[in-house]
């Protein structure tokens, strides 16, 4: 402890490393990692008969073991303390007779102009820069300019450090306007892990001739799990990119050495184009007993599955990770832009990258399980994407579900992990490899779905509740052939509105859609297609309402909002908040009839906002019902403008049955999860 200096200043002082190296002895003193570690790296730059300028070497083996190796033997070791200088004449002796030893200050070097291919700084640099204050950075700006002018063109400075914020910014942005070529590499290990749980980088400097006027910056890392640099576009994203690998490190350390209480995310990217690849959650459950076979296990999540609730939300892989037996649980979430070779595959490529997450007391070589639902990695088939001016980027995907079934679903990139729409198809896709039995049959077109959209099916449980407070409708019960009026405000895939038509064969349905592009979608990729009886409004939604408020009162027995918010700052997705401010309900109110319900799909987040939305229901909608979908935060709101129409769960049940009875029509098709008067048991009162 009588080693280390008073505050980080003392680094930067030629009398504390005096009295350390005389306090310490000729023992090796190796900051970030020994000569085996830097090996790889230093190969790259540094060629036999290069002439090399070691700055502030300290009594580090690594310029005699580069000497004794054969990396390089024209070595100039220079240093501040005399003692440690006279310590290593004497430990090399005449054993390295081309190397030196100097005792000489970096900042004022007696070298000629260009007189080095390479300068090698191991920790010099970090422990000058403890600050950023004037006095600290007039003198790196001294060294780096010693540095430049003792380098030829062409030569490289190299400087191993831990890459604090301050240091890495300055050395990035001082050598990248002076022209010079910028490249950190990360390195494989950072030597005693007990004392610097960072990793360590090496800086790569490469010195040209500073060309007048703007010339493009070439900033590059190397992670050190691969060769080929990744270009930056400019110092911030470099220093970024380097932040987020110290993060990283310092994540693995946490989790190595205690169990995590929160579900811990990070993404892990591809190498070529730096996009994510892998999206992993580490889950630890208290609850398991560990034993020799139990304690951790990586669960590969089928395509297409991320965004279910037992893969998708934090309680749900709490739920897997306990159910599965395992202490600690890593789930990889599969990535649509990517291409993956089967589990075995996968497996391979993450082998080495999850063991970085192993809980504590898991032993070296133990054997790690990798689980998946089904045993397989999933189907996933992109067949469409394009960009919409007020949606942003989506795609049209489909993908296997749980068993044979097979899916349609539109996602807007933005919030990727959101299913905005979802169909059912009615033929099983083919799966990758398998033979077609006829072999006459055309070749669908790749800009066509290759199987018909089940439009008897709803996906989405909000829909299914939505659909289920039609039986709060006045007057007699709500059967199939009874006319309606219905507004929907959002249209996405246009199941909703296709399902009331087809199934309420008297109903009238408008739509009400902002994004024409969405219009498109649901026209040629999930069977969406206008009528008599089913008209498409392109419009503001708020502008439609307030339109009908002045024209034509009191015309729909029912409007539904399912609408999303573009504005991903605020804590409610569903709908904008424009669209639950009070004028506008008032609007509402107005174009609803009498003994009308009106619908809204809610998803809401911030505790405090939603009361604050619950509340001016209340103030406009005397009578508010909620059904809340389970495993999801959508909550379906049911206004009615009477108190007067209020009903029990009892006679709400016996209208749902009837109306479920009437839509199960002999030759129709009907799936049995569609239980209305289930759906409706659970509606409450607010």
């Amino acid at each position: 402890m009588e080693l280390l200096p008073r505050g980080p200043a003392e680094f930067g002082s030629a009398r504390y490393w005096e009295r350390f190296f005389r306090r310490r002895g000729p023992r090796p003193f190796e900051w970030y990692g020994a000569f085996p570690e830097h090996r790889a790296v230093l190969r790259k730059y540094v060629r036999p008969r290069d002439k090399v300028l070691v700055v502030g070497c300290g009594n580090s083996e690594l310029s005699e073991q580069m000497y004794d190796v054969g990396m390089c033997e024209d070595i100039v070791n220079i240093d501040v303390s005399d003692a440690v200088i006279c310590q290593m004449r004497e430990r090399s002796g005449s054993k390295r007779p081309k190397m030196s030893y100097l005792l000489m200050d970096m900042l004022q070097m007696d070298f000629p102009d260009a007189h080095f291919q390479v300068v090698l700084d191991k920790g010099t640099l970090d422990a000058i820069l403890t600050d950023e204050e004037e006095a600290t950075l007039a003198k790196v700006d001294k060294m780096f300019a010693e540095i430049s002018r003792v380098l030829q063109v062409g030569g490289r400075y190299l400087c191993i450090s831990l890459a604090q914020a301050h240091v890495l910014k300055k050395a990035v942005e001082y050598f990248s306007q002076e022209g010079w070529v910028v490249r950190i590499h990360q390195v494989a290990s950072s030597g005693d892990k007990q004392q610097f749980v960072l990793p360590v980088f090496v800086y790569v400097m490469t010195k040209f001739k500073k060309i007048p006027g703007s010339a493009p910056q070439i900033l590059e890392i190397c992670p050190e799990e691969q060769d080929k640099p990744m270009r930056m576009e400019s110092a911030e994203q470099l220093v970024a990119a380097v932040k987020d690998r110290q993060h990283y490190a310092l994540l693995c350390s946490q989790l190595s050495k205690t169990p995590c209480p929160e579900q811990v995310s990070l993404d892990l990217c591809d190498k070529e184009s730096g996009r994510p690849r892998y999206t992993l959650h580490v889950v630890d459950s208290p609850s398991v007993k560990p034993s020799r076979d139990n304690r951790f296990a990586i669960f590969i999540i089928p395509q297409g599955r991320e965004t279910e609730w037992l893969f998708g939300t934090e309680e749900g892989r709490r739920q897997l990770a306990t159910s599965a037996g395992f202490g600690r649980l890593v789930t990889v979430a599969l990535h649509r832009e990517q291409h993956y070779e089967g589990m075995v595959g996968i497996q391979a490529e993450l082998s080495g990258k999850v063991m970085e997450l192993a809980p504590p007391g898991l032993p070296a070589q133990q054997q790690v399980p990798f689980l998946s639902a089904g045993g397989d990695i999933g189907v996933r088939t992109v067949q469409h994407r394009d960009s919409s001016p007020l949606s942003g980027e989506y795609v049209v995907e489909d993908v296997k579900g749980d068993g044979m079934c097979y899916f349609r679903r539109l996602i807007f990139l933005r919030n990727r992990n959101v299913v905005q729409s979802e169909a059912r198809l009615c033929a099983q896709m083919p799966l990758p490899g398998q033979k077609k039995r006829r072999k006459d049959k055309k070749k669908p077109s790749p800009a066509e779905p290759p199987a018909a959209i089940d439009k008897s099916y709803l996906c989405c449980e909000h829909h299914k509740a939505m659909v289920a407070g039609l039986c709060l409708l006045g007057g007699p019960d709500p059967l199939p052939g009874t006319p309606l009026t219905v507004l929907v405000v959002g249209l996405g895939g246009g199941s909703l509105p296709l399902f009331i038509h087809d199934y309420f064969v008297k109903a009238c349905v408008s739509i009400v859609e902002i994004d024409p592009c969405m219009l498109e979608v649901a026209t040629h990729w999930f069977g969406f297609s206008q009528g008599d009886r089913m008209q498409v409004h392109i419009s503001d939604g708020l502008d439609y309402v307030v339109k009908l408020a002045a024209e034509a009162p009191s015309q729909f027995d029912a409007i539904m909002f399912d609408v999303d918010s573009k504005d991903l700052t605020v804590g409610m997705s569903c709908p904008p908040p424009a669209f639950v401010e009070k004028p506008f309900l008032q609007k509402v109110k107005t174009i609803l009839k009498a003994e009308g319900v009106f619908i809204l799909n809610l998803v809401c987040r911030d505790a405090r906002l939603k009361q604050s939305v619950l509340a001016t229901l209340r103030e406009v909608f005397p009578l508010l019902y909620a059904r809340h979908i389970e495993g999801e935060v959508n909550e379906i709101l049911f206004c009615q403008s009477s108190p007067e129409g209020r009903r029990n769960p009892t006679e709400l049940g016996a209208r749902a049955r009837a109306l479920e009875g009437a839509l199960r029509q002999p030759g129709r098709p009907w799936d049995s999860s569609y239980m209305l008067a289930d759906m409706l048991q659970a509606i409450k009162i607010l």
